[in-house]
């Protein structure tokens, strides 16, 4: 009993200490930062394989920073891999729970997918965390209300049907 007002001090002052490294986002290695540049300029010009590329090597470079999650999900979903951008996403949502951006990027994708009921429980945790009038919840907002894209047909998917004639 002696050593509980001392125990409970130093149990304190753990705890204090423990979280200050919680609340900012940590640099990014240089390395994984240029590869990072490589990559959304790949983007910027259209390039979405090579930006993944990049985005992948900045990943093995720097594993712990959450913006590469971000980026290769962006690429990701520049290339129409939204399954693939949705677990990108979750992966910085796992690393980040209040990532607001990877929130309205997993919704956004969602929508694109076709799974817009999964957009609007996004969309409600968006404005629970930020309220109505934030950039991202009116970003996914008219994600939303855009609706999914029209699927691309295929050559096959629009052929007139074929007459064979046979001749002997």
């Amino acid at each position: 009993m002696r050593f509980a007002p001392a125990a409970a001090a130093l149990m304190l002052v753990a705890a204090i200490t423990a979280s200050v490294g919680q609340g900012a986002e940590r640099e990014a290695d240089p390395r994984a930062a240029a590869l990072m540049a490589e990559g959304r300029a790949a983007l910027e010009v259209q390039e979405p394989q090579r930006a993944i590329d990049a985005f992948e090597a900045a990943l093995a470079v720097d594993p712990g920073y959450t913006a590469i999650y971000l980026e290769l999900a962006r690429a990701a979903r520049a290339e129409g891999l939204q399954g693939k951008a949705i677990h990108y996403y979750r992966e910085a949502l796992a690393r980040d729970p209040g990532n607001l951006a990877a929130i309205t990027g997993e919704g956004e994708a969602l929508v694109e997918k076709g799974a817009v009921e999964k957009a609007k429980a996004n969309l409600a945790k968006l404005k629970s965390m930020c309220g109505e009038r934030c950039a991202e919840a009116q970003k996914l907002a008219s994600a939303i209300e855009r609706g999914p894209s029209a699927p691309v047909l295929t050559a096959e998917a629009v052929m007139p049907e074929a007459q064979v004639t046979q001749t002997n």
